[in-house]
């Protein structure tokens, strides 16, 4: 009976893709994707690189979404999770040289590094309603993240005060955000108003997309919970 369900919701799953794979609605020439499943493909979990990120496509966690507007990223509580979290994500991750190399620059200096996105986070876990839509990174934990627990929509520093986007922010609703780093500050706006301008020196840095779901079995949800974030746009600009 459990293979009998499982086999149908493949197949809605799959029945809901579109013809074309996520490349073909956002530029994902220079990102990398982590999966939260475990199969022969390298890494643990699995990491779906250029050339082959450019046609692939998952109908259980990466996939055009029904109306073929936006990509949906998908992280069941029970999927495999990366070195040093216990959290699953279907995140992307930034690259240079057409996906052949790993981003990495700094928040000083006159370099400016922008990540522009609309987005929507589409679904939480039940219990645990907490998910990460957008990170800068750097080499050795996360410098902030884009995370909406319950209705409240917030930028996360480690060590430092959140910033509140929306108090109240209801769930599927699309948003504007922009990301930019140069000269030493980093800038986020919310649907075009500027939140937060904050001094911060980090090396090893790059952007991350995506949804992260955080929770697990442990914290009370299913293993079949998720976490659901559609990108309808997305773009990295270096300057």
């Amino acid at each position: 009976m459990r293979m009998t369900l499982l086999c149908l919701f493949l197949f809605l799953q799959t029945s809901a893709i579109g013809i074309q794979p996520p490349a073909a609605l956002l530029d994902l020439s220079n990102w990398r994707l982590t999966l939260p499943v475990d199969t022969e493909r390298s890494g643990v979990p699995d990491e779906v690189e250029q050339p082959e990120l450019q046609s692939f496509q998952d109908p259980s966690s990466f996939f055009v979404d029904a109306d073929g507007g936006g990509v949906v990223f998908r992280a069941h509580c029970g999927g495999i999770t990366t070195k040093g979290s216990s959290y699953p994500r279907c995140e992307l991750r930034e690259m240079t040289d057409d996906g052949t190399k790993h981003a990495s620059w700094g928040t000083a200096g006159n370099s400016v590094h922008t990540m522009t996105m609309r987005v929507a986070i589409t679904a939480t876990p039940p219990v645990k309603r907490h998910v990460v839509c957008a990170q800068i990174h750097d080499a050795q934990d996360d410098v902030l993240m884009v995370r909406l627990e319950g209705k409240k929509l917030f930028i996360e520093r480690n060590a430092e005060p959140d910033v509140m986007l929306d108090k109240d922010h209801r769930l599927g609703t699309p948003f504007d955000l922009k990301i930019q780093s140069g000269e030493g500050t980093v800038r986020v706006w919310y649907n075009g108003e500027l939140k937060m301008s904050w001094d911060v020196l980090k090396r090893g840095c790059y952007f991350k997309a995506g949804c992260y779901t955080q929770s697990n079995p442990s914290k009370g949800d299913e293993e079949s919970a998720f976490g659901e974030v559609v990108i309808y746009q997305l773009q990295v600009e270096q300057r």
